[in-house]
């Protein structure tokens, strides 16, 4: 179940950011005494007062606004303490942060369910851990005018943000369920080209090179302002319009030697996520403030961010049920060998640790 969305005026948020900030630094503190990270996780000796480096991934997407905001905001940097160093890299697709997850490149990473999932099965289950859900939604199927079925799509070209994506597993997975076939080599009924960074693909469909794409938001609107229209929203084909767009990873070896680390990055991803369901108009700000610094200073259009944050659903439940079908979707669609244990994916003690001590509901894997 999603955490509840409350409606609160500035004093009770300012008082209910008060409590969680209160209920959480307890529960680190308690963390660090204990020198464990939760359930799932192995021991740590305490690591309170060391020197630490985290590397933390993300995309520059709306649907990954909770890293934008934390940072912007500096939750990340307040709750990580003083000793440790956070080193942030921004990525074009979650394929790249797999990728550089296996190398060893990254600690931590938000990063959608389909390059976690592949991580996850490169290593045998040695590698990460999810740690926190971020984001549900924020995804469409964006084509040229004239185009209004699935039939009209055979001959044409759509973009993804990369091969073995989240929005290319999605959009392979749903032409197949149409009929049309798709090939990684680009063939095919339907020529799917990943285009990276987002912002290309957005425009090659200006210059018509392309007929449209799966992309995230907010590329997904800037398409539709481009004079495309939403063919799939991707809510519409999940019960509820619930989906995981956006999961908080850490690898094993980091959540096994830094618990109390963990526990403050998953205090700014709390707070974050919080800060952007009870201050909207603020937290589009800090997220565009944050994405002009990722891309050479060029803000989103006022109407380009609100409507992007209106498709998202920012919630610290990794929804396990959408991540399991994602697997399941993914091998139908030739990308993913079957999966086993994908449970053993989640690490959600730490977590559900802290959402208790704010009050919050438990989150399930």
């Amino acid at each position: 179940m999603l955490n509840s969305i409350k409606t609160l005026g500035k004093g009770s948020y300012a008082m209910r950011r008060i409590l969680i900030a209160a209920g959480l630094t307890a529960v680190t503190m308690l963390a660090a005494a204990c020198g464990s990270s939760g359930s799932g996780s192995a021991t740590g000796s305490g690591d309170s007062h060391a020197a630490v480096t985290l590397r933390l991934g993300f995309l520059a997407n709306i649907t990954h606004a909770s890293a934008l905001a934390g940072i912007a905001e500096g939750f990340f940097k307040k709750d990580l303490g003083s000793n440790v160093s956070l080193k942030l890299t921004p990525f074009s697709s979650g394929t790249q942060e797999g990728t550089a997850l296996l190398a060893g490149q990254l600690d931590a990473a938000y990063v959608g369910p389909n390059p976690a999932i592949k991580a996850w099965q490169t290593s045998g289950g040695k590698l990460i851990k999810i740690i926190s859900g971020a984001a549900s939604g924020g995804a469409e199927l964006v084509v040229k005018s004239g185009i209004t079925s699935a039939a009209q799509l055979k001959g044409q070209s759509l973009a993804t943000p990369s091969l073995g994506n989240t929005q290319d597993v999605a959009l392979r997975y749903w032409l197949k369920q149409h009929g049309l076939t798709s090939t990684a080599a680009g063939g095919g009924d339907v020529a799917i080209k990943p285009i990276a960074p987002n912002s290309a693909a957005v425009l090659a469909f200006q210059s018509k090179q392309i007929a449209g794409g799966w992309e995230p938001a907010p590329y997904d609107v800037q398409m539709v302002q481009d004079g495309g229209h939403a063919l799939v929203n991707e809510a519409s084909l999940w019960p509820q319009g619930q989906f995981v767009t956006t999961n908080l990873v850490a690898t094993q070896s980091f959540i096994a030697a830094h618990p109390s680390v963990i526990n403050g990055l998953l205090k700014g991803q709390l707070q974050a996520n919080d800060f952007i369901n009870h201050n909207k108009a603020a937290a589009e700000q800090a997220a565009n403030t944050e994405l002009a610094a990722v891309n050479s200073g060029k803000n989103l259009k006022a109407s380009v961010i609100a409507a992007a944050f209106a498709q998202i659903t920012f919630t610290d439940d990794p929804i396990a049920s959408s991540l399991a079908a994602d697997a399941g979707h993914a091998v139908a669609v030739g990308l993913l060998q079957p999966v086993s244990n994908l449970t053993g994916i989640y690490d959600l003690g730490p977590l559900n640790k802290l959402l208790k001590a704010a009050g919050e509901p438990q989150v399930s894997s």
